[in-house]
């Protein structure tokens, strides 16, 4: 069993920055890759970036690139999300993602606002 601790989340004004962090720990597990998701009031949840544990091969949505970073420590199963230049639309509850080799973990989900 993976346990996902995320933090960071926050209210911005348009414009600012936050920092979203995910840390995985649990006993006896291998984690693959990390990202982020996010869903939107009345919207589907859709990814937002992801790396791949071994080499740090990354992927962005289109949405966010040029604006968001995501690193990692793979010593400590630790994702990060940095988020600038955010926007209204960037507002929406950001879940952490673990993918194992036979099954996926998620965190509880953060709250992120932008506001006009």
């Amino acid at each position: 069993q993976v346990q996902l601790v995320e933090s960071g989340g926050g209210l911005v004004q348009a414009g600012g920055s936050l920092r979203l962090s995910c840390a995985a720990s649990g006993s006896r597990f291998i984690i693959n890759a990390m990202g982020w998701y996010r869903q939107a009031p009345g919207k589907q949840r859709e990814l937002v970036a992801i790396i791949i544990t071994t080499g740090g091969s990354t992927n962005y949505a289109d949405s966010v690139k040029g604006r968001f970073t995501i690193s990692r420590d793979n010593a400590k199963n630790t994702v990060y999300l940095q988020m600038n230049s955010l926007k209204p639309e960037d507002t929406a509850v950001y879940y952490c993602n673990a993918q194992a080799p036979r099954v996926a973990y998620w965190g509880q989900g953060t709250q992120v606002t932008v506001s006009s």
